[in-house]
């Protein structure tokens, strides 16, 4: 048998989403069709899923296989460092990870970019915290005041323009699987 250390996968992963739905071993059992004693020995690393195991536990908790997948292998924490970059007049402190990207920006008073610097088929949100920020997409145009914020898709061509001095912060966000 091998110890947890050698295993890819942690998947003691298990035991916590088990407890957040509420669910008895018996429970993800019924509603999997695992039974307990495999559950078990996964919640205690003591052995590794075939796929069809983990597609039908993360059935049972309203996942994707390949999201279970992922909170296995996955640190339960990932930490980054911050990034300064400059577009035009527009200055930003950013942060990155796989499924999403902070960047808190500052644009004096008739600043004016059209093409952010991360752009994917991401959905975008822009919260103004001071100012005044207006965003122009295709069909329509946001005037954002402080306290105001607004969601889009990022792949859209967009424009932003400081009216007044802005600070702000814009949220890039991995969008879902899509059909």
């Amino acid at each position: 048998m091998k110890t947890p250390e050698h295993l890819p996968f942690d998947f003691t992963v298990l035991r916590a989403l088990r407890q957040q739905h509420a669910m008895t071993l018996d429970g993800l059992s019924s509603a999997s069709g695992v039974s307990v004693a495999v559950i078990s020995k996964l919640e205690r690393n003591q052995q590794s899923p075939g796929i069809d195991t983990v597609y039908r536990l993360a059935r049972a908790f309203g996942l994707s296989a390949t999201d279970l997948l992922a909170m296995s292998e996955a640190a339960l924490a990932h930490r980054a460092d911050e990034k300064s970059h400059a577009t035009g007049d527009f200055e930003f402190r950013e942060i990155r990870y796989a499924n999403l990207a902070a960047l808190i920006g500052t644009a004096p008073a008739g600043a004016k970019i059209s093409r952010p610097e991360v752009h994917r088929d991401d959905t975008e949100m822009c919260w103004v915290w001071e100012g005044r920020l207006q965003l122009t997409l295709p069909r329509e145009v946001c005037d954002l005041r402080a306290g105001q914020s607004v969601q889009f898709d990022a792949i859209q061509e967009h424009t932003y323009a400081a009216i007044e001095d802005t600070r702000f912060l814009i949220l890039h966000l991995r969008k879902d699987k899509r059909y």
